[in-house]
């Protein structure tokens, strides 16, 4: 899967879940980050806003997401 960031610059990682409809809201978001379930560029995340630019990767539950 691929999300186009558009006209920004970054996107929030709990936003990007959000977005993309792999969790129903914020909250569920930020405890699959606590729990360690999200990796950024093949790397555990727990930085609930961590900001995401064009070329980072995301995993979660199998999915992949490319930052364009």
């Amino acid at each position: 899967m691929e999300f186009n960031l558009r006209d920004h610059d970054f996107i929030a990682l709990d936003k990007l879940l959000k977005i993309t409809g792999l969790v129903e809201s914020g909250g569920e978001a930020h405890q699959c980050i606590d729990a360690g379930e999200v990796k950024v560029n093949g790397v555990t995340e727990f930085r609930r806003r961590n900001k995401l630019h064009s070329g980072d990767r995301v995993e979660f539950r199998g999915e992949k997401i490319e930052i364009r």
